[in-house]
């Protein structure tokens, strides 16, 4: 179940079972209302991440323009993975991408056409874990990278990316306490959220972008 379609029936679930599992979490769907995930049915994973290679290290703006530049070196749309490979090293540093970024661009493009990289219908069949296991394989692709793919991509509801700085800190701020919790320690406290750890993480980023001055709150989780 995509969380870009949820029903009203599976909404209220999701409210319930995140309130029910600590007091604190069930102020913060209750001032939040429901849960509003963003996510690109369209999106295939291989274009996914050739978009968050491009975003790594970068401002928001700043990728989105050299996306831009790339798309139009294929004439106005998103390069499928062969016109990628036949795109000279040139024309994409040219675009603004670094030496590295093309290499794992490359590497995604030709995992895309050995298999490894799954369409969207391909990765029905595919666990979250599985998943994660095999694109980690790629150059340029960490956990985080295929987390925020099953989440913003897929629509998988079940992802708790505890490596992600913007949940933990939602979850300190959540908690008033002084530091935010280690990954392992929230992935611990996360089992509770379980089977709707992604609309938990959802809760928890706007928990960490209201206690931030507007201007640097995250439109991707948005």
């Amino acid at each position: 179940m995509s969380i870009a379609d949820l029903p009203p029936d599976l909404d209220r679930a999701i409210r319930a079972a995140l309130s029910a599992a600590d007091p604190d979490l069930a102020a913060l769907v209750a001032r939040t209302g429901p849960c509003r995930l963003r996510v690109d049915t369209a999106q295939e994973p291989y274009e996914a991440l050739v978009n968050a290679i491009a975003h790594q290290q970068l401002h928001g703006r700043a990728a989105v323009a050299i996306l831009g530049r790339f798309m139009a070196l294929a004439g106005g749309v998103f390069p499928d993975p062969d016109t990628l490979l036949a795109m000279p090293v040139d024309a994409l540093r040219g675009c603004g991408f670094s030496g590295s970024k093309i290499l794992a661009m490359q590497g995604v493009a030709t995992a895309r056409l050995a298999g490894i990289v799954p369409s969207r219908h391909e990765a029905t069949a595919l666990s979250d874990d599985e998943l994660i296991a095999r694109l980690t394989t790629l150059r340029g692709i960490g956990r985080w990278t295929v987390e925020m793919l099953l989440i913003f991509a897929l629509g998988r509801l079940d992802v708790m990316p505890v490596d992600d700085f913007g949940v933990r800190d939602g979850w300190r701020v959540l908690k008033g306490l002084d530091a935010a919790p280690r990954p392992k320690a929230l992935a611990d406290i996360a089992r509770a959220w379980s089977p709707y750890r992604s609309a938990a993480a959802w809760y928890l980023w706007r928990a960490s972008d209201a206690a931030k001055p507007p201007a640097r709150a995250n439109p991707m989780t948005a």
